[in-house]
């Protein structure tokens, strides 16, 4: 086949858990089919990125998204009933050129990652067009508007309400639709909502292995992209909630923060007693190589946690949140642990510390749970049949 993809952003470097998803798709589905792809960027391109976007792709176009049009189009979107994130990334005149590129490719199929691409697709009535949701945008909204103060709640309350007719309104569109997993799938609040396919994430588990530069020189690890609310949330409730408990019982107990572009918030975490903040790791491996434990006690966020599929790929054992968990679906006790309130997190952490065959177990049976359970390979097959299905009317 040949497909045309939109993107909402340019899928590298991998920082970001969408672009992630985005790069390791078209990397498989490249293999088989032609990708004409069309990403939307709000900053400025990465002087890599070309380089890998040739590796995924036969051809690719880069739409900059004006900082001005950005700003009009919010304003005019309060206005309006999209989410305005969706205005965020609709840009008319981008519009035309993405018609364009359609129109010259004649494509079997059009893939639309995000429900903030799904505008520049959805009257393309002659192609066949699959949706990925993702998340439950909607959802994860939800959770952050009950942890705002106002004003910014007022805003989250009317964005979830546009997100929730939104994603429901836009499922019409597609013939195809896929979400990362089941859980989010019920957030979206379609009558037909079964009829989207839950098409997860994987793992490379020849890259993230645990035989990479073994060093262990912190107790606790945390990645992600620390401009990310929920994981600027999270690293604030690791180091005021659980680290002063753990250091009570343990002073010399220490913490790794590693990710891209770090807000300011967590900047300051680095004042903290036995609190180090990396920043942009090259190679995000090195963070994983140096810690005893991956704490991820998310409170806030939707999706698939990819950080977890990493740590738990190198062996590391994992303490998370039933949050996290959820769709995830590990075993609690077996290949992960799982926490809900501070004290169970301080439990479990300082079990695991004491205790370097409880630190074996755990790592050998998450590493095993992710290479059965999340492969590129056998996702991508699942998308890839998908699209194929769709394309000769064949029943799903």
């Amino acid at each position: 086949m040949k497909i045309v993809v939109i993107l909402s952003r340019v899928p590298y470097p991998l920082e970001k858990g969408d672009k992630l998803r985005d790069y390791r798709q078209l990397k498989v589905l490249h293999q088989n089919h032609e990708i004409i792809l069309c990403c939307l960027s709000d900053s400025a391109v990465h002087p890599n990125a070309e380089k890998a976007l040739k590796e995924i792709s036969s051809a690719f176009h880069i739409f900059p998204l004006k900082r001005w049009r950005i700003a009009i189009n919010l304003f005019l979107g309060l206005f309006s009933r999209r989410p305005l994130q969706v205005h965020y990334f609709y840009q008319r005149k981008i519009h035309k050129s993405i018609q364009q590129v359609i129109e010259r490719e004649n494509p079997d199929h059009i893939y639309c990652q995000l429900i903030r691409t799904a505008e520049y697709a959805k009257h393309e009535y002659n192609y066949k067009k699959t949706l990925d949701y993702q998340d439950a945008f909607s959802k994860g909204v939800e959770r952050r508007e009950q942890k705002a103060s106002w004003p910014l709640r007022e805003i989250f309350i009317m964005e979830r309400r546009r997100l929730i007719a939104y994603e429901n309104i836009i499922f019409e569109y597609f013939e195809a639709k896929t979400i990362i997993s089941a859980d989010d799938r019920r957030f979206i609040y379609h009558p037909e909502r079964h009829d989207i396919a839950i098409v997860t994430n994987g793992i490379d588990t020849d890259f993230f292995t645990p035989d990479y530069k073994r060093s262990k020189a912190y107790d606790l690890v945390f990645t992600g992209n620390m401009s990310y609310p929920p994981n600027i949330e999270t690293a604030e409730y690791i180091v005021n909630q659980i680290l002063p408990e753990l250091q009570r019982q343990n002073p010399n107990i220490t913490l790794l923060l590693a990710g891209s572009t770090p807000h300011k918030r967590v900047l300051q975490l680095a004042n903290s007693q036995g609190v180090d903040v990396s920043g942009w790791l090259d190679d995000i491996r090195d963070a994983y190589a140096k810690g005893r434990i991956f704490f991820a006690p998310m409170q806030i966020g939707t999706g698939l946690q990819n950080k977890l599929l990493e740590a738990m790929a190198m062996e590391l054992p994992c303490v998370t949140s039933r949050l996290a968990n959820k769709s995830l679906k590990a075993v609690n006790g077996k290949e992960l642990l799982v926490g809900e309130q501070a004290e169970d997190y301080i439990a479990h952490i300082l079990n695991v510390l004491s205790s370097e065959q409880e630190q074996k177990k755990l790592g050998n049976a998450g590493r095993i749970f992710v290479k059965e359970h999340f492969s590129w390979n056998q996702s991508v097959a699942k998308l890839e049949a998908l699209m194929e299905a769709q394309n000769t009317d064949l029943p799903v």
